[in-house]
């Protein structure tokens, strides 16, 4: 039996001892919208520990990039926005059972860059007359669209809610959504509105934790990738502490986190 999501998940990749020396080669990740905004910092941090392999990165909803790695898209390791995602890759044999490694939470906020609207109380906001657009991502194929429907559901809301949806392919058309103002508000991930290039727009508030299952990230090696040895650096570097102080400070909570961070 699968272990309930959000549980706590024992790291399987057999690394052995640190890795002495990178070598030379390439890499192609595939991550979930929601690192969009890190995913830049943590390519130059694993370039800084491995300077000879040349990373490239791919990002879109999590569910559209498992239908990309089944039908062959040439990605060596998967960064998903939840676990289900990633065990779905292991179950038809695309990635390896050992290789998954959860190195991330992600955590869901109502942002808004409209002037003079509040969204610090999120029935509120939803329920607004103000707010004709609020923006989601595809809760299909998007975890984060998914834990923001579940948030809206809990909240009683998803009825009041359901004319005003926009809704995105994936996270990152979301936050572009409300940051362009075709959306007057929207469910995004933290790791945007605190990013260097957002933190100073709008207002946002965090939707909690306890309305929404746990988004938790997770590196998996795909079976292409598990011939190419630059596949478990990448994902060992993510476990690492340059790895954590960046997530952290993209606002995850990140394992071995001191107690009361998320």
């Amino acid at each position: 039996m699968r272990p309930a999501r959000g549980a706590v998940i024992g790291v399987f990749l057999g690394l052995g001892a640190p890795i002495a020396a990178c070598g030379a080669g390439t890499l192609t990740v595939a991550a979930a919208a929601n690192l969009t905004y890190a995913l830049e910092a943590l390519d130059a941090g694993f370039r800084e520990s491995c300077p000879g392999i040349d990373v490239t990165t791919a990002v879109g909803a999590s569910g559209n990039l498992v239908a990309q790695i089944r039908n062959g898209a040439p990605y060596d390791v998967f960064l998903s926005a939840d676990l289900e995602f990633a065990e779905a890759l292991v179950r038809t044999g695309h990635a390896n059972p050992k290789s998954l490694t959860p190195f991330a939470a992600g955590r869901l906020v109502l942002w808004t860059v409209k002037p003079g609207l509040d969204v610090s109380d999120i029935a509120a906001a939803v329920r607004n007359p103000a707010v004709h657009a609020l923006a989601i991502a595809n809760a299909d194929s998007a975890p984060y669209g998914r834990a923001a429907r579940q948030a809206l559901e809990k909240l009683g809301l998803w009825a009041e809610a359901r004319p005003k949806l926009v809704t995105a392919e994936d996270i990152s058309q979301a936050t572009e959504f409300v940051e362009t103002g075709n959306a007057d508000a929207g469910f995004v991930a933290l790791s945007a509105v605190v990013s260097p290039r957002l933190r100073a727009k709008g207002r946002w508030t965090e939707v909690p934790a306890g309305l929404y299952e746990p988004l938790t990230q997770v590196a998996v090696i795909t079976a292409r990738g598990s011939g190419n040895p630059a596949s478990a650096r990448y994902v060992s570097f993510l476990r690492g502490e340059a790895a954590r102080r960046i997530l952290e400070g993209f606002g995850y909570g990140v394992p071995g986190a001191p107690a009361g961070a998320r």
